[in-house]
């Protein structure tokens, strides 16, 4: 665990880092360590892009000492070819990337906070130019009833067959998409932070009530059957559900 203190010190700390390399433009915090600093607390990971002058960064790839100034690593893992997931040996944990000025209009990501520009800079391209990758809107609460619905019952049908990875996979996965939409379209969010790329973050928090559920549909690999009967109920509570395809579904459920 790290204290909001530690990690505010880190980013600080790749500032300085930053500030002493002239090919070094910029540091972006993004997500809690961004704009939603509010949320930083000690579960947190520190996500960031450092921004390089263009054609240096490759070079900033390949020699990373760098991000190791502020304290050392311990673990260094190249997840992306702009980089990396990063752990230092105090605890904290980071994933970030580097980029040049040019490419951060193409790329979509989150507004962020500037935690340090090299003076000079044009700041105005730190701004996102791509909203591309958020989630999209979610369909109506008719259409995305009718996708639950059918996944319930594909999903029942490949358990019956014996695809039990591919029936938990579409009544827990795909049924569980289904269910985050709808719970967006049925219910009022709490206030709180709502993440552009993921429905699934600080669901609890948003949607206390409706997240009281998650015990009975996500029953795991062998209980395919039980969540399948519990993603019904809660369907069939809350919006009109074909009489025909529920006794299918529920046919399915009893036969296993």
């Amino acid at each position: 665990m790290n204290s909001k203190q530690a990690l505010e010190q880190r980013l600080q700390g790749l500032a300085v880092s930053l500030a002493v390399r002239p090919e070094a433009l910029a540091l972006l915090g993004l997500g809690s360590a961004g704009l939603e600093n509010e949320r930083l607390d000690e579960w947190s990971d520190l996500d960031f892009f450092v921004v390089v002058a263009a054609g240096s960064k490759q070079a900033w790839l390949q020699d990373t000492s760098w991000l190791g100034a502020p304290q050392a690593l311990a673990y260094l893992f190249r997840n992306t070819p702009d980089g990396f997931k990063v752990l230092w040996q105090d605890g904290i944990f980071g994933e970030m990337a580097v980029f040049e000025p040019q490419e951060l209009a193409t790329i979509p990501f989150a507004e962020g906070r500037m935690v340090w520009a090299r003076p000079g800079f044009d700041t105005l391209v730190l701004k996102p130019g791509n909203t591309g990758g958020r989630k999209s809107p979610p369909p109506s609460a008719e259409h995305a009833t009718g996708e639950l619905l059918t996944c319930l019952y594909v999903g029942m049908c490949r358990w019956r067959r014996g695809e039990k990875l591919s029936a938990w996979r579409f009544i827990q996965g795909y049924c569980l998409d289904r269910f985050l939409e709808l719970t967006e379209l049925l219910e009022s969010a709490r206030p709180g932070y709502e993440d552009p790329y993921s429905r699934d973050r600080r669901f609890e928090q948003r949607f206390p009530a409706a997240a009281e559920n998650l015990q009975g549909f996500l029953t795991g690999y062998t209980q395919v059957p039980q969540s399948a009967l519990a993603f019904l109920a809660w369907l069939e509570a809350r919006m009109p559900v074909n009489a025909a395809m529920a006794a299918e579904i529920r046919q399915l459920c009893a036969d296993s």
